[in-house]
């Protein structure tokens, strides 16, 4: 009798052991599950909060290391306070998958405004850090999405900030006037217009129409730099090369540069803020071990001019000095691969 009880006792606890595991098994999904949300969201319908009252930064996971395949993260950044806006720096170091047709397609990073939806860049690639970005109000979205194949390093990492506008909390930032902004308030404001007429006439909304005529009036009948220099300057037609090359060898590509930025001129705001040049990007195959160390450097460096609106502050007043000018910017015309420690090239 004693022995047939010892075998019914064994059997019901053999056949508590499956339960057991399977619940085990149910506790670290869900703390697996717990761990993705603390690195943001799966759904792209859902983003993680994130309250912002002091300076902090968001990633991609794993950096500086190559970022997961195949995910969709969403960030909101909201500010304690209403009347502060939130400003976002990019970390120097920044690797995405390369564009296709210079369009971040599979890999990319963007920056959205939630006010109007509106989206404030994206980014891909690894040919420059993405310029500061500065919110309308006190929240803003950011969201990174990697596609199945070929992940980056490192990924991304961007630094949060609070920044303070310089008007009273009863006067809205709509209605404060372009002058009364500092001037990198006033240049993430200018960033907003696709018209020269309708910058005009923000800036100026009493006498737009006069400035406009001023800025086009001519002056000694010459012709500027940038009509000058652009005829005599050579393109390279990418087109005529093989579609391998063009998108994966060492060649001059379409960047977006920030103009400020390109001049290191923070005194002065220049529109349009951004404008296309040539540079070398691609991948180059010349390493025999250590293609790590391979680079795609410049071999033929032009300078070519730009037409801009530029606009600086007046010394010892309020107000603005507006003219269009010619800026000169670096293009990459020509491209080598260069590696370290191989001398063949």
């Amino acid at each position: 009798m004693l022995l047939l009880g010892l075998l019914l006792l064994t059997s019901a606890l053999a056949g508590q052991r499956p339960g057991t595991r399977a619940e085990s098994h149910l506790s670290s999904k869900l703390q697996l599950s717990g761990t993705k949300e603390q690195n943001g969201v799966q759904d792209p319908q859902h983003e993680r909060i994130i309250t912002v009252s002091t300076n902090g930064s968001i990633h991609s996971p794993r950096f500086p290391h190559t970022y997961p395949r195949n995910m969709v993260l969403v960030w909101r950044l909201v500010a304690v306070e209403e009347n502060v806006w939130i400003q976002l720096t990019f970390d120097e170091r920044f690797g995405l998958e390369d564009p296709e047709d210079d369009i971040c397609k599979y890999d990319f990073v963007e920056v959205e405004e939630p006010s109007d939806g509106s989206v404030l860049g994206r980014w891909c690639g690894s040919g420059s850090v993405p310029g500061k970005q500065i919110s309308k109000g006190n929240q803003i979205r950011i969201r990174f999405v990697s596609d199945e194949y070929f992940p980056s390093e490192p990924g991304f990492c961007i630094h949060y900030s609070i920044v303070v506008p310089q008007f009273t909390e009863t006067v809205s930032p709509s209605v404060l006037p372009a002058a009364a902004l500092p001037l990198d308030l006033l240049n993430n404001a200018v960033t907003a217009f696709s018209t020269l007429e309708d910058l005009i006439r923000y800036l100026e909304p009493d006498r737009w129409q006069l400035d406009l005529e001023d800025l086009y009036r001519p002056t000694w009948q010459l012709l500027g730099k940038a009509f000058v220099f652009g005829r005599k300057s050579r393109a390279v037609d990418l087109n005529l090369l093989k579609e391998e090359a063009r998108l994966y060898s060492c060649t001059p590509r379409n960047f977006s540069v920030s103009v400020r930025e390109e001049l290191k001129r923070a005194d002065t705001i220049f529109w349009p803020g951004c404008l296309l040049v040539k540079r070398c990007g691609g991948n180059c195959a010349c390493c025999l071990h250590t293609c790590s160390e391979c680079q795609c450097v410049p071999s033929k460096v032009t300078k070519k001019y730009h037409e801009v609106l530029q606009l600086r502050p007046k010394t010892g007043v309020r107000g603005l000095h507006k003219s269009l000018t010619d800026v000169a910017l670096e293009h990459h015309e020509e491209c080598d691969c260069v590696c370290r420690g191989n001398a063949g090239g």
